[in-house]
């Protein structure tokens, strides 16, 4: 297991923009017997009710909601760019239908419970707060509809408390710096 250092939310210094929209996410819950993963790339970071949060959204029929909606917690992992192939395939192949995480090579590891994966440069430990299915009435612009829910298959929006963020080194890192 590659070490990790606790930082603050001030010490995080990423660009969420970059981080969620362009370099994409994995969200990741579960417990010792099961852990599911999906990539994400919509998302944002922010606070509310006076606690920093993150949130995202999970379509119904993906896999790993059905674990987000289970347990307490889940984690947010970012990753260098040498990993994109394994994030396009962690979010086009169901774990329903195979054992993907050990397929990408990837290490389950976990904090204080929370699943996330030890080649990731940063994890978000989120404690959900709020559930709430988007629907049609609450969508302003009906392009939105049109374009990404043609099969009316709304996200689920869940808004939760980041409780740590994690910096991890890895063996090549030499700069311990956050």
């Amino acid at each position: 297991m590659n070490k990790y250092k606790i930082i603050t939310a001030d010490q995080f210094r990423k660009n969420p923009f970059q981080l969620i929209g362009k370099d994409w996410m994995l969200v990741t819950a579960g417990n010792s017997e099961k852990v599911n993963t999906m990539t994400a790339s919509w998302g944002g970071l922010g606070v509310m009710y006076g606690k920093n949060v993150a949130f995202i959204v999970i379509r119904p029929q993906r896999y790993t909601k059905e674990f987000v909606d289970k347990e307490d917690t889940f984690s947010l992992s970012f990753f260098d760019k040498e990993y994109r192939k394994v994030l396009n395939y962690l979010g086009t192949v169901s774990g329903r239908d195979e054992d993907k995480i050990a397929k990408s090579g990837l290490t389950v590891v976990d904090f204080e419970g929370t699943p996330y994966f030890d080649e990731a440069n940063h994890v978000l430990i989120c404690k959900k707060l709020f559930r709430q299915p988007l629907n049609i009435e609450n969508l302003l612009d009906e392009k939105l509809i049109n374009t990404w829910y043609p099969n009316r298959d709304y996200h689920t929006l869940y808004i939760a408390e980041v409780t740590k963020i994690l910096r991890i080194y890895h063996n090549q890192d030499t700069d311990y710096s956050i």
